[in-house]
């Protein structure tokens, strides 16, 4: 059920928190340390200088990361019409008949835990790889990692790269700010300074930029790990296959930031793909094993170094996302989405 407009309001509270944390850390650091305690000119100058840099490259991912908004899953993936009146006409136990034939002409390689294709009911549509529907927003969310309340927001394809830039930024900010302010902080602190309107705002100041500099640093590494990886929040909480989609650190990096070196920096969409497919680890070939020598560098020579983005997945890593597929010894392999003769409906919300 979608939240009501009143309590949807309520969601901006978060958001409208850190925004006044910001504006005051803006008053406390421009105008209280730089223009009220700092005499140096030149120091002044350099420190204004850098905080404007940090302080407008955090405001414009942040804006960002909270207005993008999230991509939904292709129209090839909703249920037509005729479909919709088909399933539900069908007992369940036929029903899996009419997702099966569906679900041949699309690119699904992923299933539940149970062996179901992934169906949300409440979307009425079939879920693409790295999908989930967020109950929050009230939609099915490519590749979500979470949901956010800091940005009210789904962080997933759409938006990714400018929530890591955000806490990137967001940590660099802080950082700067606690050590330009650290030794003013300690003539306050120390009776080195006169008392003034300037001392709790600076020393308010390096006691917040510290405190967040230190859980911003976790969470920074925690999803610079998730990157290099090719996974995300809510795969390394409940996935059953974590490495399926890994095809090594630089390409990882590279589906969230792009292949335009100049970009990375910039909040401006330029991750590689459309959400929706995704090319997966080579089978038989796991990229947490160290290399075992020239068999293995010619595997990743004739198989990933040959990925476009978004190609279809392989064949042979199909066993190997899917959650609770036995091995296949036999040769004759079905389309893809339909080799689960137990295929069932499994409503996710």
């Amino acid at each position: 059920m979608a939240p009501s407009s009143c309590w949807r309001a309520l969601y901006w509270i978060p958001v409208i928190f850190i925004s006044l944390i910001v504006a005051w850390s803006y008053y406390a650091y421009v105008w209280q340390l730089c223009r009220e305690t700092i005499t140096d000119k030149g120091k002044q100058t350099v420190y204004l200088l850098v905080y404007h840099v940090l302080f407008s490259m955090l405001v414009w991912s942040y804006w960002q990361t909270i207005f993008t908004a999230p991509m939904n899953p292709l129209k090839e993936f909703h249920l037509s019409h005729p479909d919709k009146e088909l399933l539900e006409r069908e007992e369940r136990e036929s029903q899996q008949e009419v997702l099966k034939r569906i679900a041949e002409d699309l690119p699904i390689y992923t299933s539940t835990p149970s062996g179901a294709i992934r169906y949300c009911d409440h979307c009425q549509l079939l879920k693409p790889d790295r999908c989930h529907h967020c109950s929050a927003c009230d939609m099915c969310i490519l590749k979500m990692d979470h949901h956010c309340p800091w940005v009210n927001n789904c962080v997933g394809f759409a938006n990714y790269k400018f929530f890591l830039l955000f806490l990137a930024y967001s940590l660099l900010y802080c950082i700067f700010i606690s050590v330009t302010d650290f030794q003013y902080f300690i003539q306050f602190w120390t009776k080195g300074l006169p008392d003034t309107q300037a001392k709790f705002h600076i020393m308010f100041l390096f006691f917040t930029a510290s405190t967040f500099s230190l859980s911003l640093a976790f969470l920074f590494a925690y999803h610079c790990w998730l990157v290099c990886k090719n996974r995300s929040t809510l795969v390394f909480q409940h996935g059953p296959d974590k490495n399926g989609f890994s095809l090594g650190a630089n390409k990882n990096f590279r589906q969230v930031f792009g292949d335009e070196k100049k970009l990375w920096l910039l909040p401006v969409f330029s991750s590689l793909g459309d959400g929706c497919s995704f090319p997966s680890a080579p089978a038989n070939l796991d990229p947490e094993q160290p290399f075992s020598g020239l068999r293995d560098i010619a595997k990743i020579n004739s198989a990933s170094d040959s990925y476009q983005i978004p190609p279809e997945p392989l064949r042979e890593s199909q066993s190997c996302l899917l959650s609770v597929r036995q091995a296949d010894t036999s040769d004759n392999q079905e389309p893809p989405g339909t080799s689960d003769p137990a295929l069932t409906i499994e409503k996710e919300t």
